[in-house]
């Protein structure tokens, strides 16, 4: 039963990204209004500030289009619940964080019984299947985005759409120095450091580890004053890390969350596209992006991508300004290759820094969470 006064809002995000950022704005949200009640899937960090995670998010996460399959009847589960609680619920809002594929079918079913629907971090439909944009004109009430560029490509196409800054840029910073990570996590001082980044998904960290493990043979074999480390994402088991690490016969230090301070101790990182190469970006940190899907679902992204880069900074800075390395480009050999040159060529290191400064610039100020939380707020008062 509800109490006198509450509001029960929905929120959706599938992924480990909006998660995070879904968890940011919900404490933002109850400083303005502790009568809000959130509840809906999620994962660890919308469930450690109290939210009713009905489901965790990576039951629904997945990466590619052939991937999905294998977690179609958890996902069909969970969308029939979602829709049963827009009939019994009746939720003020459905707040729906980035998952496009999920989210806005789901958008359509909030529609369908008056819900409104405030979404929040855009689909990126300015990359690849952008009939989704008149989706997003009927069915969304309100989008707030965190990328510069998306704006005018949103109001172009006169859907309702404010930019918020990103909100990474307040969350993003090491909690140790530089000396008490090395220290904690075991670390030769006198060695230049390496982050492998494989991943916050099962099926990426199944393809592209193996493949960051065998360029490790490779770099070791001409750098050997190297060390190597990898963060685990919160989705991730310790153990499937470790034992990949074990198969190959390497010593690579395997940490659990700290993610700031690793990329805080690292020379460069080698990373899966996604958020993290924006983490990166803000903490200054020069990278390689890797990405891999099944065959087939690079076939059919060939089809429907209209973007010449896919890591964000390269959007962001609109050129590539770090290498990616995509499908078949990501062997051991060619990161072993674009690795080498930025570890033999200071001057190059130093350009990528000053432009990862440039892309940060461009992410804009600090607030973002407390931002969107004040737009959702006037939602929802509109709607009472």
């Amino acid at each position: 039963m509800n109490r006198k006064g509450e509001r029960k809002i929905l929120i959706v995000a599938g992924e480990t990204s909006g998660d995070l950022h879904g968890a940011h704005l919900v404490k933002a949200a109850l400083s303005l209004d502790p009568n809000l009640r959130f509840y809906g899937v999620g994962g660890k960090h919308l469930r450690s500030i109290g939210i009713d995670v009905v489901f965790d998010s990576s039951e629904v996460a997945v990466v590619g289009f052939v991937e999905v399959i294998s977690k179609l009847r958890s996902i069909y589960r969970i969308f029939r619940w979602l829709k049963r609680s827009f009939d019994c619920d009746r939720p003020a809002l459905a707040i729906l964080i980035d998952f496009p594929d999920f989210n806005l079918r789901l958008a359509k079913e909030a529609n369908k019984r008056g819900i409104p629907v405030f979404y929040y971090i855009s689909p990126q439909v300015w990359a690849w299947r952008r009939g989704r944009v008149k989706k997003i004109a009927k069915l969304v009430h309100k989008l707030v985005v965190i990328l510069p560029f998306e704006v005018p490509f949103y109001r172009q196409r006169n859907i309702d759409c404010e930019f918020v800054g990103h909100p990474l840029i307040d969350i993003v910073k090491p909690h140790l120095s530089r000396n008490e990570a090395l220290e904690i996590f075991r670390l030769d001082r006198g060695k230049r450091t390496i982050g492998l980044f494989p991943g916050s998904r099962r099926e990426e960290v199944q393809k592209l580890l193996p493949v960051l493990l065998k360029s490790v043979h490779l770099l070791l074999r001409d750098f050997p004053n190297l060390q190597f480390i990898v963060p685990i994402a919160p989705a991730i088991k310790r153990f499937e890390i470790e034992e990949n690490i074990a198969r190959f016969h390497l010593n690579v230090r395997v940490v659990e969350e700290h993610i700031y301070d690793v990329l805080n101790i690292c020379d460069l990182i080698i990373t899966a596209s996604g958020t993290a190469t924006l983490e990166a970006a803000i903490m200054n940190t020069p990278m390689i992006i890797i990405y891999k899907v099944s065959f087939l679902s690079y076939l059919v992204a060939r089809l429907l991508v209209k973007v010449k880069n896919i890591g964000l900074v390269n959007l962001i800075a609109e050129k590539r300004i770090v290498p990616e390395l995509i499908q078949g480009q990501a062997s051991p050999m060619n990161i072993f290759n674009e690795t080498s040159k930025m570890l033999k060529n200071p001057d190059l290191l130093f350009m990528i820094k000053g432009e990862l400064d440039k892309v940060t610039e461009k992410l804009g100020n600090p607030g973002a969470s407390q931002r969107v939380a004040q737009i959702l707020y006037r939602v929802v008062r509109q709607g009472a």
